[in-house]
């Protein structure tokens, strides 16, 4: 098993898509109901903000998409172009923000092969060569046991706004790099 990374570009976009539509679908399952399945599509996302700004990485396996994830130094915490979630693109100083970890998914095929790991590893060393010092995301349930793995606490649960009636639950969670 050969893992390799490379930064994200806009003609990744059809599979990136593909590979979280697959990834919500099958790996928030066990953490959500049917309804919040559904509803998490609304949430979560790309936002193609970070393609632009070149720090959304995608990791292959032996030339397949195993998953991807990315860092920011803007002020969005999460959501996607599509998501329901307003976006902020302003820019963070790394002297007194955290930088954010974006948009983290495995294709299913892959999953708990230290794909997740791979991405959050890269991420974290990029924000932290960026001057960053601590970094915060919105986690998904089923993101959570990772995140806690690689050393992420809690700060705050969090119910999405309603989407048809539904509300996802999300982990704000932060780590000092």
């Amino acid at each position: 098993m050969s893992l390799t990374h490379r930064i994200a570009t806009e003609d990744d976009l059809p599979a990136l898509r593909a590979l979280m539509a697959r990834a919500i679908d099958h790996l928030q399952k066990d953490f959500l109901t049917p309804e919040q399945v559904v509803a998490s599509r609304h949430v979560m996302g790309l936002d193609t903000q970070l393609i632009r700004d070149r720090t959304y990485v995608l990791v292959e396996i032996d030339g397949v998409l195993a998953g991807c994830g990315g860092w920011s130094y803007r002020a969005t915490l999460y959501g996607g172009d599509a998501s329901v979630v307003a976006r902020e693109p302003e820019v963070l100083d790394p002297a007194k923000d955290a930088a954010r970890i974006r948009a983290m998914y495995t294709n299913p095929d892959f999953a708990r092969r230290g794909v997740g790991r791979r991405v959050m590893d890269l991420c974290e060393d990029a924000a932290r060569a960026a001057g960053f010092t601590r970094t915060e995301m919105m986690a998904t349930m089923a993101g959570v046991p990772l995140y806690r793995a690689c050393g992420y606490e809690p700060i705050e649960e969090v119910l999405s706004a309603p989407i048809d009636g539904v509300r996802v639950p999300l982990l704000r969670m932060g780590k000092a790099l």
